[in-house]
């Protein structure tokens, strides 16, 4: 069973910077999509970020200008760079794989930011 390990959460200044890394246990074929998702206390779930294969890259509103995506097809890892950081984006960050058989999540990681 392949499971997505994500890294790179923790606590932050408003302003500051954190990147996300997350990469599955075992090899995944057939990705159609990757991406981040983010639940705030409260909330509900909501996507982020994602990149499809072939077709370009996604952004939540809200962090668009401040968080990038980006791929390494050759290890299956998506990132994410969240920069100038915003005490809202406070979340439990989960990664996203899509195939063309199933959903993976990752475990999440805690993104928090305050001074």
């Amino acid at each position: 069973q392949v499971q997505l390990v994500e890294s790179g959460g923790g606590l932050v200044q408003p302003g500051g910077s954190l990147r996300l890394s997350c990469a599955p246990s075992g090899r995944l074929s057939s990705i159609s999509a990757m991406g981040w998702y983010r639940q705030a206390p409260g909330e509900q779930r909501e996507s982020v970020a994602t990149a499809t294969t072939g077709a370009g890259t996604v952004y939540a509103d809200s962090v668009k200008g401040r968080f990038t995506i980006s791929r390494d097809n050759a290890k299956n890892t998506v990132y994410l760079q969240m920069d100038s950081l915003k005490p809202e984006d406070t979340a439990v960050y989960y990664c996203h794989i899509v195939t063309l058989w199933r959903h993976y999540w990752g475990q999440g990681t805690q993104v928090t930011v305050s001074s």
